[in-house]
């Protein structure tokens, strides 16, 4: 296996799955239990959190750079589909839309966001919906915002104006049922 398969420099937006967009800002070499050892420096601006990750580890954590037009574009039109609401228990729900948000995927992120989207003539949220929302919305805009080189709030404005467009369409569907 090549270690050496994904190579980063300093100042590419990068996505760490579990964190979301960091930045790298530096490369290390670490003296650590004996071993030399080669880091990424990542800075997340939002959680003023820095994270170290050994180059050869980069792969295997699931860090990569920022997603493709393709795949952004995929993930917007997510957006716009119909929301997909399952019938289990709120708990295992969370769990599913908690494993998405933090696999990284453009795609399944833009899946939670649209699925916990509520329009402002719709019911209300549990509290625990609200947090799994904007953690996903605030994922999903940071990727756009660093893409588009615009700034966290514009990319969230952005994505909301797409669900606002798209939850009436469905709204009506579920009225006439």
């Amino acid at each position: 296996m090549a270690a050496k398969a994904l190579s980063f420099d300093v100042g590419d937006y990068v996505v760490y799955p579990k964190h979301g967009v960091g930045r790298v800002i530096e490369l290390q070499k670490q003296e650590i239990a004996g071993m030399q050892l080669e880091l990424y420096v990542l800075r997340f601006e939002k959680e003023k959190m820095t994270l170290r990750v050994p180059t050869n580890k980069a792969e295997s954590v699931g860090m990569r750079k920022l997603s493709s037009d393709k795949t952004l574009k995929e993930a917007l039109d997510t957006l716009k589909g119909k929301p997909k609401v399952k019938r289990t228990m709120w708990s295992r729900r969370a769990q599913e839309y908690e494993a998405k948000i933090n696999s990284g995927d453009l795609v399944s992120i833009a899946e939670v966001v649209r699925d916990l989207f509520r329009a402002d003539d719709q019911p209300e949220q549990s509290y625990s919906e609200r947090q799994i929302f904007e953690a996903a919305a605030s994922r999903l805009a940071r990727e756009l915002a660093a893409m588009e080189e615009v700034d966290e709030p514009t990319a969230l404005e952005k994505i909301l104006d797409i669900l606002r467009e798209a939850a009436p369409k469905y709204n009506k569907e579920k009225d006439a049922a």
